[in-house]
């Protein structure tokens, strides 16, 4: 599992943006992770992901310390960001063989795996160009075939379905369905409620560093929407 325990994290020991979190993920589970801007969901992700050193608490996933057992951790994992940083000067089979040699993805197995996703996204006919002749949606679909070459055991997303046209986000989460039934974890953030209403079978809510709500989404939202109980929970002194 992806195991987070009272994690701590402060910028320039000022203002917490991530306070005493706890959170437990389980495989197979779609967990969405909400909260609204500036509410620390990056930072978590990037601790999580071992982008950011934390100052309290503990990370594991799979039993292994994201902060002592780094890159065993990071080996069975992949992420994400909000926006697609990616190296422009290199083609798209350029970029998808790097991320393949970092993660000693065999030759015949990478090959299947690109041919399935480039041509799944529709970027097949233009993995031999430069990535800065990309659009936003393109080096999206980049990055995500890039994590998926390697079949991590956890994926970190931070808002992946930004950029993403209607029928490449609705691959998307049929390919998160199908990582989840072969016991892989997906833990992402998001401001489209709707779509972790629909999509995630657990929901986190964070307000000002600290999770005020999380569990299964039907536990968490009852008889109300996810929309009506986040803005709730934004409105509470």
């Amino acid at each position: 599992m992806l195991k987070i325990s009272n994690v701590t994290k402060s910028y320039e020991k000022k203002k917490r943006a991530v306070d005493n979190v706890s959170l437990e993920i389980l495989p197979g589970d779609i967990y969405g992770f909400i909260g609204h801007n500036g509410a620390g969901k990056t930072t978590l992700l990037k601790s999580i992901a071992g982008i950011l050193n934390f100052d309290e608490g503990d990370i594991r996933i799979f039993g292994k310390s994201i902060a002592k057992d780094t890159l065993e951790a990071k080996r069975i994992m992949a992420y994400i960001p909000d926006n697609p940083d990616v190296y422009e000067s290199l083609t798209g089979i350029q970029y998808l063989d790097f991320i393949a040699d970092a993660y000693d993805v065999a030759e015949n197995e990478r090959q299947i795996l690109i041919e399935k996703y480039s041509k799944m996204f529709e970027i097949d006919t233009v993995l031999n160009n430069p990535i800065s002749s990309y659009s936003h949606g393109m080096k999206q679909k980049t990055v995500i075939i890039g994590a998926l070459i390697h079949n991590p055991q956890v994926m970190l997303l931070d808002e992946p379905f930004v950029g993403l046209d209607p029928k490449a986000s609705f691959l998307l989460k049929e390919i998160f369905h199908d990582l989840c039934q072969k016991g892989a974890l997906i833990f992402f953030s998001t401001h489209v409620l709707e779509v972790a209403e629909k999509l995630c079978n657990k929901v986190a809510i964070i307000k000002n560093g600290k999770l005020v709500a999380n569990g299964r989404t039907e536990e968490v939202i009852k008889d109300k929407s996810l929309e009506n109980i986040f803005i709730d929970l934004l409105n509470e002194s």
